[in-house]
């Protein structure tokens, strides 16, 4: 059992495994809502148009954080502000803003020296470079996504499953998205320098989409989302370890993973149930419609 203990006997990966479990509860507690939302391809403009922000305090020896979260509140803003424009669908608004917003970002980087270095780390992380410091901010960003989540949800519940719902519940589906854009925003710049841009996507939404199938509410799914994040750093950092490949993106392959095994086994699932005799006490109970994903 040395192969499976000798890689987190060493301090950094000690340090690594923490950090991606609190990145894991972060992007379970925000990522559920994503996929029950389809929130996807605004979460990927999200993180990609943190760019500009890092960039700019890269330059300035500024903090990276405090430079993600001023160019994810812009985001966040222009995303707002763009779903008002009557003529213009939601998703061509967050393409040309992640675009643009990318754009600028690598304008930015380009005129520094260290450019692939910088550019590097931002898309990729470094999971393995954790600092104690670190893992207290992301135990912060922790305890206030679950205020935030717990404060939100009934409101999130509606605005995932029936807008109109919302408005009859005086709910508030405007405010209660702009909150939910800003639980997305405080997963991603808490996550992307564990992991980078490109990766965190891979603990933001494949957990909860792995645990949506086998889910009988919004809470187990977040729960089994949350499972599934560990595991996945867990066995992330341990492949990484053995086989001398990226610790980030190892731990976003296995999430990945998971996944595609969960869908698998969930339609091996699907087809003996219909398959057998559904009658008297023997049928199968329906989904509940609180975790069906939406259309």
């Amino acid at each position: 059992m040395e192969w499976l203990t000798a890689p987190f006997e060493v301090a950094f990966v000690q340090r690594a495994l923490l950090g991606g479990v609190l990145v894991s509860l972060i992007c379970a507690l925000a990522g559920t809502w994503v996929v029950l939302r389809g929130m996807a391809f605004l979460g990927d403009a999200m993180a990609h148009g943190l760019l500009p922000g890092v960039a700019i305090a890269a330059l300035l020896g500024g903090s990276p954080l405090v430079g993600a979260a001023a160019s994810a509140a812009v985001m966040a803003a222009g995303v707002t502000g763009l779903a008002r424009v009557r003529r213009l669908s939601r998703d061509t608004g967050i393409g040309l803003l992640f675009v643009g917003m990318l754009a600028l970002g690598v304008i930015i980087v380009s005129r520094s020296q260290s450019f692939a270095v910088d550019l590097t780390g931002f898309l990729f992380g470094d999971v393995l470079a954790v600092r104690e410091r670190d893992l207290v901010h992301l135990a912060v960003a922790l305890a206030v996504a679950a205020a935030a989540a717990a404060a939100g949800h009934r409101a999130f519940l509606a605005l995932a499953f029936d807008e109109r719902t919302a408005h009859t519940l005086g709910l508030r589906p405007r405010l209660a998205h702009a909150a939910l854009l800003g639980l997305l925003t405080l997963a991603i710049v808490a996550s992307f320098h564990i992991v980078g841009t490109l990766l965190v996507l891979g603990l933001l939404i494949a957990p909860p989409a792995a645990a949506l199938p086998w889910a009988r509410g919004v809470g187990a799914v977040m729960a089994g989302a949350a499972a599934l994040g560990v595991s996945a750093t867990f066995l992330g950092l341990l492949l990484s370890w053995h086989l001398g490949t990226a610790a980030g993106a190892t731990v976003a392959a296995v999430a990945v993973t998971q996944f595609f095994v969960s869908v698998a086994v969930s339609a091996i699932r699907d087809r003996l149930v219909r398959a057998a005799p559904a009658t008297g006490t023997d049928a199968p109970a329906p989904r509940p419609a609180a975790v069906r994903q939406p259309a």
